[in-house]
């Protein structure tokens, strides 16, 4: 695959957030219905609930752990708290759903603020079962720091969508 045609390349998720790796897993997230694309949009109101999260894998003995980050929090021009962990689960068996796993870190709902948001879920394979731990923070968590800590290696997926904030109804004046 082209550098140019890769979109967690060409929108800096890998370099921002992540390494170069190879995917060689599934991961498939869903809201409600719409299944999450690297580099489509969706809006807050959209995304207030957990996602499905669809984990491939090929040996039932593997478990994989699932990280969801905003690198722009608060402002993509000034992420002083890059990255914002929104969401955490580990001991996800292979070749089922994210649900079945262990929720380190509750879900948290994309509120964007200023600006176009990257959010990105980071799927990892775990050395066993039991073996991560969770970070001291949600601000200025790293998943690359996070993966070195607890040994998980290069991520195996990653899927990202984009968010901003939505338009505030306006009201009429009797």
């Amino acid at each position: 695959m082209s550098r140019y045609s890769n979109p967690l390349l060409m929108l800096r998720v890998i370099g921002d957030v992540l390494d170069r790796f190879v995917p060689c897993v599934n991961l498939a997230v869903t809201y409600a219905s719409r299944q999450v694309i690297n580099g489509c949009e969706l809006k807050p109101s959209a995304v207030v609930f957990a996602p499905r999260v669809i984990i491939g894998g090929e040996d039932l003995r593997d478990f994989y752990t699932l990280v969801m980050t905003d690198p722009d929090a608060p402002n993509p021009s000034n992420p002083i708290q890059r990255e914002y962990l929104l969401w955490m689960v580990t001991d996800i068996p292979a070749a089922t759903i994210a649900s079945l796993g262990i929720e380190l870190a509750p879900y948290e709902s994309p509120r964007p603020t200023i600006g176009i948001h990257r959010y990105i879920f980071v799927l990892f394979k775990q050395m066993g079962r039991e073996t991560v731990f969770p970070p001291m923070s949600r601000i200025n968590f790293n998943t690359r720091d996070f993966a070195y800590t607890n040994g998980l290696g290069l991520p195996v997926a990653a899927v990202y969508f984009n968010a901003q904030r939505e338009p505030v109804g306006r009201t009429r004046r009797r």
